[in-house]
C-alpha cells in the first residue's frame, strides 16, 4: 500500500529495476547485450557506464526525505509511517 501511494507521488523512471516488482536486471542486461551486437555489426565504438549507486538511500538526511515527501503532498498517514521506521532504530552487533 506505501509502495503504491508512493508511486504516484514519486514516479520512477521505466529502467529503474531496485526496490519494485519488475523481471529484475534481464531487461537491461538483454538491453546492453543488443547495444554491444549493433555496435560489433557496423563496427562503431560504443561506451559503456555502469552507476552504482548502493546505499544512495542511506547518505540521504531522512529530514530531507520527508521534506520531499511533503512536497509531493503524499498522505500525512504515509509521511508518519515512513518517519516511524527511522524514529528510535539502532544496531546491535554481539
Amino acid at each position: 500500500i506505501i509502495m503504491s501511494r508512493l508511486a504516484k507521488a514519486c514516479p520512477t523512471n521505466p529502467r529503474q529495476r531496485g526496490f519494485i516488482r519488475a523481471p529484475g536486471c534481464l531487461e537491461n542486461v538483454k538491453l546492453l547485450q543488443i547495444l554491444i551486437n549493433n555496435a560489433k555489426k557496423e563496427h562503431r565504438e560504443l561506451g559503456v557506464v555502469f552507476v552504482d549507486i548502493a546505499k544512495a538511500f542511506d547518505t540521504v538526511i531522512h529530514d530531507h526525505i520527508l521534506m520531499g515527501l511533503n512536497q509531493k503532498e503524499v498522505d500525512t498517514h504515509i509521511i508518519n509511517l515512513i518517519k516511524d521506521g527511522y524514529t528510535n532504530t539502532y544496531t546491535h552487533l554481539e
